[in-house]
């Protein structure tokens, strides 16, 4: 076997590599991830008037979470995902996206070794970060109250 350095793999990589055109894809990304958001919109407005708006609120993204994990699982999203770049990553259907898509790769292994343990593979650092910055941020927020609260 011929032993590849880094430097000819850059080179190699640079020659077959597609080059993208950044400004149709911001095109598509802004197109898409507006779309996803408007149909968003259209759920509440279709949902606050008859559900009230704490159910609204709740039922909007589970409707999208559930969208997400279908057509992931149909493979519909991936196709989206392909020509949309940037666009379908609008944060829950991402995540969403994320997490169905472990859960599809690994569901051969088993539903232990497998779908158990790769599932978060990929979301567990954005909820172990989210986690953590919520937590500090609740801190900073008490902190300051206390700073206000004391002063007055």
């Amino acid at each position: 076997m011929i032993p590849i350095y880094k430097k000819d793999y850059k080179k190699y990589a640079e020659k077959t590599a597609q080059k993208s055109n950044v400004l149709v894809c911001c095109i598509k990304a802004f197109l898409v991830g507006g779309a996803i958001c408007t149909f968003a919109q259209w759920l509440y407005n279709m949902f606050i008037t008859r559900l009230g708006e704490e159910n609204t609120r709740l039922l909007v993204p589970v409707v999208l979470i559930f969208l997400t994990a279908l057509t992931t699982g149909l493979g519909w999203f991936d196709k989206l995902a392909k020509h949309a770049g940037g666009g379908t990553l609008v944060p829950i259907t991402g995540f969403a996206n994320a997490i169905s898509s472990a859960a599809i790769d690994s569901k051969n292994e088993g539903w232990v070794l497998g779908l158990g343990s790769k599932i978060f593979t990929i979301a567990g650092p954005v909820i172990l970060y989210g986690t953590l910055a919520s937590v500090i941020y609740g801190v900073v927020l008490y902190l300051l109250k206390l700073a206000g609260a004391g002063g007055a």
